[in-house]
């Protein structure tokens, strides 16, 4: 990995000097809203669960993204930009360069809490790099640099003319400025933001409102919450109004289509179209220029489109995006399950709006949809180990998907470098004296609450079980805290009708203080306990966790007739290894009964679910057969770890639905049942 850093530096490529930009803020980037996040920087996540993942990213994903980098020429486009030349062929995607400030964004979070000086010098080195490749008046972009009169396909004949097609000129912007802030809040280094600045201060310079300068627009999105995220840690209010013209102006200039939901004016939106990923990181971007500005219109256009999304368009897995085609939204209650795209990014996206509103309104729906996605169609875009991944993430398959270490599109494994070390960040959260408790998982955090200072910890067996310990482990102060209850646990998998639990069940929680139970008031999904706390205290939950049976609403078809199954925020599903009898001909008793198997060392511990079911077949006549099965389901998140075949979440428990929406090559189609 070292031997391409070497060459270049060696080959005498110059490095020019710029100028500090002058800096506000190192701490965590968001800011301006009327809940703060406790930074990631303040949390230190461990267990058996998101521990273990945390370290497949420092051990696993993070080198494995770098050796690709280099391995599929990252690093070297960068040095062909430094040198330009007619004889360069610039292949791959005008956005392979993302793929570089993408992993050292994951790199630098790890940097945080894991100081590495080999990784460090690494990274640096890289930084050495990209730095030759940049032009005297800051434009970075060597899909076009590295042979100027011959540039990629998709990059346009002189700049900025495709940007709003594909470009991805903005784009690269938008993930640079993520990389670069990280970078200097994790090393204090301020070289790559220096490249960074200069970059965004040309986009600056020439697009946007006033004479001289390009009325355009990102065809894909992300510019704004980085421009945001600069403007936080500089305090240049230019980064703020470029972000905001990058919004206003959009559905107003010469390209208008759903695709990049560009066809109207962003506050007239009401509905999620498009493409996923560039929906969502407009959304987010939507709500961070809203925090800074205090503009309603922005919140009132977000919470519009969520209500769709989540009423209409939200797998039972949390991902978004149901066409391949486009990697688009579809229409409203088009979910399909074997064709489903769901892409990893969509899911990460999914994951920054749903953050973001929290912060707007503290509610804690906005938490059950994100926690809805983080265990379930996110991290299904990641092995257990680390070291192969998803880009698509279907509710059923044939054996037709398998992970793969890498993929020519990277977006989805190197977003995940960068997305799995922020993970600490969505834990706690703080407004005034409240303290805000998102996520259960086993940590240790300190926590600034106005001027006193607090150490806690979390202890837990969740995801597997629903007891959490909390702990005052140092500190005294007088906070109402806020536990949220999911609302698995309130009867509503998600904040609308879209899905329902089809069981009858009721489960309930217990809330303890220094071993006594206490009440407290709900307030927008939170437990409140108000009282003065000091060292040594304890909040013990007890939340029930049965196994579950959710219904979609009448209104998706491919879901009628079928349950899905859950167990506190894991959905599962039923894959091959675990079955020996063929997954697509078994019927779901109407009542049907569970039981769980803990299963320590399967795919890094899991628990299983167990049911009776009964296997459809023609015999030798003709006649259909109910045969008796015990069908054994796992997380979704954990299937295709064991080779290619069957899959299913959704199940069937009426006959017309065990054929209704048969994947190509089940046996359901091979003899059409019920047909």
């Amino acid at each position: 990995m070292k031997r391409i850093l070497i060459t270049c530096l060696a080959a005498g490529i110059a490095i020019a000097a710029v100028a500090a930009p002058s800096v506000k803020n190192t701490d965590d980037a968001i800011q301006g809203y009327p809940i703060a996040p406790v930074p990631f920087t303040a949390v230190h996540i461990s267990g058996p669960f998101w521990g273990a993942r945390m370290e497949a990213s420092r051990k696993v994903t993070i080198p494995l993204a770098f050796g690709k980098c280099e391995e599929n020429e990252r690093y070297a486009n960068f040095v062909r930009a430094a040198h330009p030349s007619d004889s360069y062929k610039v292949d791959g995607f005008s956005f392979d360069d993302t793929d570089v400030y993408k992993t050292i964004e994951g790199a630098a979070y790890r940097l945080h809490n894991f100081p590495d000086r080999r990784l460090e010098a690494y990274v640096d080195s890289v930084i050495e790099i990209m730095a030759t490749a940049q032009e005297a008046d800051g434009y970075l972009y060597t899909a076009r640099t590295q042979n100027p009169a011959h540039p990629h396909p998709w990059a346009g004949k002189e700049r900025w003319t495709s940007v709003e097609d594909l470009s991805h000129e903005f784009y690269n912007l938008g993930h640079m400025i993520e990389g670069a802030v990280a970078y200097w809040q994790a090393t204090g280094k301020r070289r790559f933001l220096d490249i960074a600045v200069r970059y965004a201060d040309c986009v600056c310079r020439n697009i946007g409102e006033g004479e001289g300068k390009l009325r355009l627009v990102p065809g894909h999105q992300i510019a704004e919450m980085a421009l945001v995220r600069l403007y936080n840690a500089t305090g240049d209010r230019k980064y703020l109004d470029q972000a905001r013209f990058f919004l206003d102006a959009r559905g107003t200039t010469p390209r208008r289509q759903e695709y990049s939901q560009s066809h109207i004016p962003v506050l007239e939106q009401k509905e999620a179209v498009g493409h996923a990923v560039r929906a969502t990181y407009m959304y987010a971007g939507m709500a961070d220029v809203a925090a800074v500005t205090g503009d309603t219109a922005y919140i009132s256009a977000i919470d519009k489109i969520w209500e769709n999304i989540v009423g209409k368009k939200l797998y039972v897995t949390g991902g978004i995006g149901a066409r391949h085609a486009g990697e688009a939204f579809g229409d409203n209650y088009e979910l399909p399950n074997a064709s489903a795209y769901n892409e990893t990014c969509a899911a990460i996206g999914n994951v920054y709006t749903n953050y973001r509103l929290f912060l707007l309104h503290g509610d804690s729906k906005y938490y059950d949809v994100l926690e809805r996605t983080l265990y379930n169609g996110l991290i299904s875009g990641v092995s257990v180990d680390g070291g192969s991944f998803f880009y698509p993430n279907p509710l059923a398959s044939t054996g037709d998907y398998s992970r793969k270490p890498w993929f020519g599109c990277a977006c989805c494994p190197s977003n995940i470098s960068r997305f799995i070390p922020s993970l600490p960040g969505y834990i706690y959260a703080v407004r005034d004296d409240n303290l805000y408790v998102n996520l259960f998982m086993p940590n240790k955090a300190e926590i600034a609450l106005g001027r006193k200072k607090l150490s806690i910890s979390q202890e837990t067996g969740y995801p597997w079980n629903g007891n959490i310990r909390l702990k005052i482990d140092k500190g005294n102060a007088v906070m109402a805290l806020n536990i949220r209850i999911p609302g698995w646990v309130l009867n509503r998998p998600v904040p609308s009708d879209l899905y329902s639990y089809a069981d009858g069940l009721t489960p309930s929680y217990t809330v303890k203080v220094n071993g006594t139970p206490v009440s407290g008031e709900l307030k927008s999904g939170y437990f409140v306990i108000d009282r003065k706390w000091k060292s040594g205290d304890t909040v013990d939950v007890e939340f029930d966790m049965p196994v579950r049976t959710v219904k979609a609403h009448e209104k998706v078809a491919d879901d009628r007739g079928r349950l899905a199954v859950e167990r506190g925020p894991i959905v599962y599903c039923a894959e091959w290894p675990d079955n020996d009898f063929d997954i697509f001909t078994a019927l779901l008793n109407r009542t049907p009964r569970f039981s769980i198997e803990e299963a320590p060392e399967l795919l890094g511990g899991l628990t299983k679910i167990h049911t009776d079911v009964q296997a459809l077949s023609y015999s030798g006549d003709g006649r259909l057969d109910a045969t008796p099965r015990r069908l054994t389901l796992i997380p979704y998140y954990a299937w295709a770890h064991r080779g290619e075949g069957n899959m299913t979440v959704w199940l069937p428990y009426e006959l017309q639905a065990a054929s209704a929406s048969a994947p190509a090559g089940s046996a359901f189609e091979d003899n059409g049942f019920f047909r």
